[in-house]
């Protein structure tokens, strides 16, 4: 008995058991370098794609253009103040000031 786990524990000592990684220890690096490649161009590249449409929508709205907020309200864009604050006419005679960057959508 003793004799089976000397020749056991020799032939682990000399490379008699499984064989080394082809790649060395970089071969487990590969699935989360891999993950990481998905993630970036299913979840990250398409969320900043989306976004920098939406600043190039905000930067062109004029006036006369019909926009939803953020929160909710539909108006019309009935001047801009600076660059910062947008006149919006959301009924007959009301007119509120919002961010430019409370603009969700146009509305077409």
């Amino acid at each position: 008995m003793l004799n089976l786990i000397a020749i056991a524990f020799a032939q682990t000592q000399e490379g008699g058991g499984a064989p080394d990684a082809p790649l060395g220890g970089l071969g487990g690096m590969i699935p989360i370098v891999l993950m990481i490649i998905i993630f970036y161009f299913l979840l990250i590249r398409p969320q900043q794609k989306k976004e920098k449409e939406r600043k190039q929508m905000i930067n062109e709205i004029k006036e006369g253009d019909k926009v939803l907020t953020v929160g909710g309200i539909y108006g019309i864009v009935s001047g801009i103040k600076d660059d910062n604050t947008i006149i919006l006419k959301i009924a007959n005679n009301t007119k509120v000031e919002f961010a430019r960057s409370s603009i969700q959508n146009k509305v077409t």
